[in-house]
């Protein structure tokens, strides 16, 4: 199979990342409990599977080699079945879930998040977009 265009340069980035620690009770000390992020994301129609492209080949794979990261996803919103719409445009929410807020903070000041995710910044209708962080209780 070919390499997507930049594949192999996210590749070789995610290989000089710190692995994970094995566990999350590690990186942690036991007690705290992960957070979650959320963004609602507007991804412009035309532009959408240039921005699965990104997530799927460069974006995802130095993410799951930082220290902290335990899940992350990208989700196409279907149809909201309950409650109030959805503002204008917002077809994907983007979840991130790390062992702490700190190491969240690390991998956001880190140069592979800085090149990556404005290439999936890019690909959005409206970059004024909603972020939630939580606290899994």
């Amino acid at each position: 199979m070919d390499n997507q265009p930049g594949e192999q340069n996210a590749a070789e980035e995610a290989a000089k990342v710190d692995p994970k620690p094995s566990s999350s009770a590690a990186a942690t000390g036991g007690g705290e409990k992960p957070i979650v992020l959320y963004c609602d994301l507007a991804i412009a129609p035309a532009r959408e599977q240039e921005m699965l492209d990104v997530y799927h080949h460069q974006f995802k794979p130095v993410a799951e080699k930082f220290e902290g990261f335990i899940d992350l996803k990208i989700v196409k919103i279907r149809k909201v079945l309950q409650g109030a719409q959805l503002p204008h445009g917002i077809n994907y929410r983007f979840q991130l879930t790390y062992q702490s807020e700190e190491l969240r903070q690390r991998w956001v000041a880190s140069d592979v998040h800085a090149k990556y995710w404005p290439m999936i910044e890019e690909t959005l209708a409206d970059k004024n977009y909603l972020v939630i962080l939580t606290d899994v209780v």
